[in-house]
């Protein structure tokens, strides 16, 4: 597994300040823990700079230069740094060495599909919980943002050595899903002329028409003849089987898949039940109270008691009393003791905003520690075809399916266009824009790089090159050579940046940065050159050209995108 260039430079600033302290060149100090370090934003800066001696400055009551000129000359010799300087206001800059980047061009093609991967932490195992939409219906495009954030964070996750699970929570208690029920009973009793009045909500939508159909042609008049509670029951459990068939099919289509399924019911079966037992805990450690005939869970983090269990002179069926914060309770302790995973990590809309710090409080109170619950809140996603946006909510019965937008635009482009920005950001998805190929359309232009180097490869494989060839790597010494390498070599950096900060969004930056670097190195550079003096060269740079599609290939997988060779 590698390592990335960003460590192995902390590691020798952490060196440098070690022998600048036995050197006498500075005074005794505790080595920080965390030592920042970024890419330079300007060639005359090297490659990475590091801005660690700006914080020293109080603690050694020195200049941030004099610390950095202190440092500079301490710091060991290693094969892939050439140079180190300082820059003011007391930068350490570091140049990578170009020949050690040349040599990277093997080790790149040897990793194959594990390139960028990081240390294994099998002892560390992630749970990632997304989409979880109520299974009252077809998915809306806008569930697509929070599939598409959860997969893509499961996946960097798990490259960044992770046990990573995936799991879909289904809202499967209470009100919504009695709905569902009446909805589709009401029209399955009307295709046989029986009508029946029910003075309850319902769901309107086509969809509804639709599931009551398949049951029609399921079970015929079977539920207009048995006791009316049985079958809305009945008809609950298989609408929402359906329902939750449907939408497994539509994310199978954005290549999305899950590892388990959890059942917002099951907390409430049983004797006792989960909810009973966590009830119980809250109990006795004073978390609840009882205040008009409900339940409130109280907690000094809290501006103010949130409800747990409704009163029965206001919710009369018992199934609906309980609130969503008593199922997310009852979720904790399932996930992080029952099943103890060392992280849960949510992925929520930003309307749920409110329930984060309920939920935290609760861990805490469940004697779990605060800190391996993390909800990551995603804006929302205005879908537009060219000036027209498009309605995204179940509840009118006027809403455009995830479905038909994998339709128009593929999952490709769902899956880029979705991630280009960070969650906490509203965004824009023009759907005209998405089917575009040209370069104005990112999706269009990453991918056309994965497809340009595989032409280069069937052109040379038609010349006679072997598809393995291999050369000197050493002989890659032009600039735009240099870059290339560059950028392929920090990727292992964004697969931890990505990790470490729940930010998947890196990923489609980097695969841009990355395609523009090799569009510029086809430009400027012979790949396969004619020239019989220039046979070695050419060895050379169809390795770096493989290398460069294994790159751009695994970054494509961690966004669940597909790698073309042709389009």
């Amino acid at each position: 597994m590698q390592s990335t260039v960003r460590d192995n430079i902390v590691e020798l600033i952490s060196a440098g300040m070690r022998l600048a302290q036995q050197a006498g060149a500075l005074p005794a100090f505790e080595i920080p823990h965390t030592i920042p370090i970024a890419p330079s934003q300007h060639a005359a800066h090297g490659d990475y700079g590091s801005p660690v001696c700006m914080g020293l400055a109080r603690v050694l009551r020195r200049a941030p230069m004099q610390i950095a000129q202190a440092i500079a000359p301490h710091i060991p010799q290693s094969e892939f740094v050439s140079q180190v300087e300082v820059s003011p206001p007391g930068y350490l800059n570091f140049t990578l060495d170009a020949g050690w980047l040349a040599q990277q061009v093997p080790v790149i093609l040897a990793a194959g599909e594990s390139w960028g991967n990081l240390e294994r932490k099998e002892s560390e195992r992630v749970q990632v919980e997304f989409v979880s939409a109520n299974p009252t219906g077809p998915l809306t495009v806008g569930a697509a943002r929070n599939a598409v954030l959860g997969d893509a964070l499961a996946a960097v996750l798990d490259a960044a050595g992770y046990a990573v699970e995936r799991e879909y929570y289904v809202n499967d208690h209470g009100s919504k899903s009695r709905k569902l029920a009446v909805s589709i009973y009401l029209s399955y009793a009307e295709l046989w002329g029986s009508p029946v009045e029910l003075d309850e909500p319902i769901y309107p939508g086509d969809y509804i028409a639709e599931l009551a159909q398949e049951l029609q042609a399921e079970a015929g008049r079977r539920y207009l003849e048995m006791e009316r509670d049985t079958a809305l029951a009945e008809i609950m459990e298989w609408g929402i089987q359906r329902v939750l068939a449907g939408v497994a099919a539509d994310l199978a289509r954005l290549r999305i898949h899950f590892d388990s399924w959890r059942h917002e019911r099951s907390f409430y079966t049983g004797e006792p039940s989960l909810f009973a037992q966590q009830l119980g805990r809250l109990r006795e450690t004073g978390h609840i109270v009882e205040k008009d005939g409900a339940l409130w869970f109280t907690h000094p983090d809290l501006e103010k008691d949130a409800v747990l269990v409704r009163s029965a002179a206001v919710i009369a069926d018992p199934e609906s009393r309980p609130t969503y914060l008593a199922s997310d309770i009852c979720y904790l302790w399932d996930k992080l003791v029952l099943r103890d995973f060392d992280r849960a990590i949510y992925v929520w809309g930003a309307d749920h905003h409110g329930d984060a710090p309920r939920v935290k409080a609760a861990a805490q109170a469940l004697g779990i520690a605060p800190e391996r619950v993390e909800i990551i809140l995603y804006q929302l996603v205005t879908m537009r075809r060219g000036e027209q946006a498009l309605r995204m909510s179940k509840s009118s019965g006027e809403f455009v399916t995830l479905r038909e937008v994998i339709d128009e635009v593929g999952a490709d482009s769902i899956r880029y266009m979705l991630l280009t920005r960070t969650a906490d950001v509203t965004m824009d998805f023009d759907l005209e824009l998405a089917v575009e190929q040209s370069d104005r359309n990112p999706v269009f232009y990453v991918q056309y790089a994965h497809t340009r180097i595989a032409g280069v490869l069937r052109h040379a494989a038609e010349q006679g090159w072997p598809a393995e060839v291999l050369g000197d790597s050493a002989l890659l010494t032009h600039p735009s050579e240099l870059a290339l390498l560059r950028k392929m070599v920090a990727f292992p950096e964004v697969i931890a940046l990505a990790a470490n900060n729940l930010a998947p969004h890196h990923l489609p930056n980097y695969a841009s940065e990355l395609a523009a670097h090799f569009h510029a190195f086809y430009h400027n550079c012979y790949i396969v050159d004619s020239d019989p003096a220039a046979v070695e060269l050419t060895r050379a740079r169809l390795m770096l050209a493989r290398a460069a599609k294994v790159v751009l290939a695994r970054v494509l997988y961690l966004m669940g995108m597909d790698a073309p060779e042709r389009m």
